[in-house]
Formats: C-alpha cells, structure tokens, sequence
C-alpha cells in the first residue's frame, strides 16, 4: 500500500504510516438529524481513524463551528479528518486535510496558497482522470465502482475492472468509492484498492459504530491473506 508523501504537519507525523484501509464519510443528506459531530464521535469509537465530512447545504459559519468540533475530536483519537470541497474551512477548523473534486479549487493552488499545511486528495471518474492527477496530491479517490445512491446523477459505474487498470501505476494509495457495502468490500480491496470510502453502508446501519467495526474486522481479514495487519 502506498504512503502519504511529505508536507505540511499531518505529513510528518503520518509519514511512515500508510493511510487507513477505512475511509469513513458523513454526509448531511444522509445525517437523517444527525450532526456531523454525532457522527463522526460515531466513527471514531467504532475504530475509523480516517473521516470525512462533507456538508452542501449549511452556511459557512456554522460548517466551520462543526468542522472545529469534528477536528478536536478526531485529534483525541490521533484521527486523520478531511472537509470535503473546502480547503477554506479545512484550514480555519485544523483538520488534516481536504478533497476536492473537477468543480474546485486546483491541488496545486491550494498546495501553493496554504503552504503545503493541508493533505489533498482528488475525486476522479476515470483512469484517465487518476492517471493524470495522481501526482498533485496525497491520495486518488475513484468511483463511482458501484451503482450508488450518493453519486451524481449520470456518473455511470466503473466497476472493480478500473482498479485492475490502475493496480500499481499510482504514486499514492487509491480510493474506491461509490457504492460498497460490507458485501463488496473484500472484492474491491483484491480488485487493487489501498482503501475504501463508505457512506451510506455506515450511515444506514442500525449501528454506525458496529458497523465500522465490521468493516474493519473484514479489511484485516483480506489483509492477513495478504500478510498485512494493518488497517
């Protein structure tokens, strides 16, 4: 599995420690009430020590006053945490790190303006598009593999085929995201993933925080046939 290069303070301490396999997501269209920092607090005692939080609708301020909170949480647990889209409030809120997709700001200007403070990661929707982009940031999400309910309407599925392709040709880990479920976790990882996204498996379930840990009882399963341990 590849490991974070280094930059900014996040980078020093997680330089010689690879990403963790489980990246858990909340997302407020499917916080059914909830607030991000419920949730997360969820994440983290069920064990996910790689969060992201990602929120369309709420004003700035109040987002910010969030991600604060979701960042002292996370450093408690010596959790890395992402704000999704806003390198903005990623930075003001001391989170570890941001992702961004085709709409936003470019990695380079962010790198640039906040002086490699901040971990970046990238949505892309094709080989293509991780090819190109893998060697501007810290980590590759790619999806949708699966049908998913949070993925943009048209955004057809990849399928596990996509990270068959991109197996070893990246510089850093590669994400799968869209669609995977407990059931199609373990098939994704062997496809070539370094790690898995989850939303809506881990918002949906009765339990969040058991269902992380099943996630992660599964992700050290497929490790320990690969001789791995870590999660």
């Amino acid at each position: 599995m590849a490991s974070l290069s280094p930059a900014g303070p996040y980078r020093t301490h997680f330089l010689n420690h690879p990403l963790p396999a489980l990246y858990a997501i909340s997302d407020s269209r499917w916080a059914e009430g909830r607030s991000h920092a419920e949730i997360v607090n969820e994440f983290l005692e069920g064990g996910a020590r790689w969060i992201q939080i990602r929120e369309k609708e709420a004003a700035s301020g109040r987002f910010l006053a969030e991600a604060r909170v979701c960042a002292e949480l996370a450093r408690r647990k010596g959790a890395l945490l992402f704000i999704n889209d806003r390198p903005d409030i990623a930075w003001l809120a001391g989170a570890a790190g941001v992702h961004i997709g085709r709409e936003d700001l470019p990695a380079g200007t962010i790198r640039g303006d906040l002086s490699g403070r901040l971990l970046i990661g990238q949505s892309t929707h094709s080989a293509a598009e991780a090819l190109r982009h893998h060697g501007d940031v810290d980590y590759v999400a790619i999806g949708p593999i699966l049908p998913s309910p949070t993925a943009k309407r048209g955004w057809k599925p990849l399928g596990p085929e996509v990270l068959h392709r991109l197996r070893g040709r990246l510089a850093v880990p590669l994400i799968a995201i869209g669609g995977i479920r407990l059931t199609t976790a373990a098939s994704i990882l062997e496809a070539g993933a370094d790690g898995i996204a989850v939303i809506s498996d881990l918002l949906q379930a009765s339990s969040i925080r058991r269902r992380v840990r099943e996630f992660l009882e599964l992700i050290r399963t497929v490790r320990r046939g690969r001789g791995s341990e870590s999660v």
